[in-house]
């Protein structure tokens, strides 16, 4: 959420951050708002001040005049009725900030789609075979690792089942991933809910705008998540965090649940865009002057995962019509699928700055004596799945038609190759 202070101070230059990102936003609307707020708490301070001043004379007094004690009761009345409107308009201009997006960073590249996407730096070579290379639709059902027909049998379109060595592969990426992130990189692993609150979605910023494509449970009022970002921005929800606590970097694997909305026909084969799939996702709480440097390590963390299973890949710097709503800065990470002939999105690396921590109410302090600040946040897939798992299985495909795994997974297979 932004701070309203921005918007009062600052509205043209907040105005020409929603028109960079190509999107409307009623900053007018919070201007009007935050004009008539203030007005009723100053006239609210009068009546309040006047009625203080009466009712220390009145403490003076023996006989008080009938016509003061009405005005007293006026004045309460009046009191009363501003500051319920005061309320309400508070009420409402929270309600327009939370739809709102993140103002970009001063230099994300400015543009409407991805075409304005600036290439950062692409890793490797693309794979080469001497025979036409399969998709991975195709190579998991002959391979008997991935039933489509079992998915759709169980549970309607875009889901699928994997299958034996297919359903051993994701389960071992999971778990050399959170172990090359709690090792390596210095993350802590959580274990957390599958479902949330509607203020926990409020504080990351799913709700309002996601509400149609996350899955909710009415009668509970719990959400499932769409992504570990979710609850790992609430961990500490309402708290100031201690001086010396910061940074914080925590990993997560959670499954994730999406209502996804693509146009009918559009990436409907095999698994790349599906209801349900499993992430592991990387986190950061950081102090605010930190959160710059902070995004390039956590994008180095996750092209790291890229690099040492062998995948070609790139990084791509989104433009501001190709943020998302919460992210003042990002970073998206790409694999090769030489099968379906296609880049693949595996991760998104985002600085939402304290865009999240408002809307959470996540504080800090520098020292025992200072005041508390919103910290800053940082999220990034380090990966999704099954994405990764398209790109091993249509990577490492053989002539006869099995598939080669990546070294560095051997010990969680327990297998180098399936056939």
């Amino acid at each position: 959420m932004i701070g309203i202070d921005i918007i009062r101070n600052n509205p043209d230059s907040v105005r020409i951050a929603m028109d960079n990102r190509g999107q409307a936003a009623q900053i007018d609307r919070v201007i009007e708002l935050d004009a008539t707020r203030r007005a009723l708490i100053m006239q609210t301070d009068k009546l309040k001040s006047r009625r203080n001043d009466v009712s220390r004379n009145i403490g003076q007094q023996k006989n008080v005049p009938q016509e003061l004690i009405e005005e007293m009761r006026r004045v309460g009345a009046q009191i009363k009725q501003a500051d319920q409107e005061i309320k309400g308009s508070e009420e409402e201009i929270k309600k327009v900030l939370l739809e709102i997006p993140n103002i970009p960073d001063d230099d994300v590249p400015i543009g409407r789609d991805e075409t304005s996407n600036v290439l950062v730096k692409t890793v490797g070579e693309k794979p080469s075979f001497d025979f036409t290379p399969l998709p991975h639709w195709e190579l998991g059902v002959n391979l008997g690792i991935i039933d489509f027909e079992r998915g759709a049998k169980l549970s309607g379109s875009r889901f699928y089942v994997l299958n034996g060595m297919g359903a051993k592969l994701q389960r071992a990426l999971i778990d050399w991933m959170l172990d090359l992130h709690v090792d390596q990189n210095g993350y802590q692993e959580m274990y957390l809910p599958y479902m949330v609150n509607s203020e926990s979605a409020i504080g990351s910023g799913q709700l309002p705008k996601f509400s149609d494509t996350m899955y909710h449970d009415a009668e509970d009022d719990l959400w499932m998540v769409p992504t570990a970002e979710v609850p790992l921005t609430n961990l500490h929800k309402n708290e100031i965090i201690d001086p010396g606590t910061l940074p914080i970097k925590y990993v997560a694997h959670t499954p994730c649940f999406r209502r996804e909305k693509a146009a009918a026909g559009r990436d409907t084969r095999g698994i790349k865009r599906v209801h349900q799939f499993e992430k592991v996702e990387l986190f950061q709480f950081v102090e605010p002057g930190f959160s710059g440097p902070a995004l390039l390590q956590l994008m180095a963390d996750a092209v790291q995962v890229c690099f040492q299973l062998g995948l070609h890949h790139r990084v791509v710097e989104l433009c501001t019509g190709e943020l998302g709503s919460v992210a003042a800065k990002s970073y998206d990470i790409e694999i090769w699928a030489p099968g379906s002939s296609e880049w693949l999105e595996v991760s998104s690396c985002s600085n939402c700055r304290d865009y999240q921590a408002r809307r959470a109410k996540i504080r800090y302090r520098s020292s025992p004596e200072s005041r508390p600040e919103f910290v800053h946040t940082l999220n990034g897939s380090g990966l999704a799945l099954p994405r990764v798992l398209i790109g091993i299985i249509e990577s490492g495909q053989q002539p006869d038609g099995s598939i080669v795994i990546p070294e560095v997974l051997h010990d969680y297979t327990g297998f180098k190759m399936i056939d």
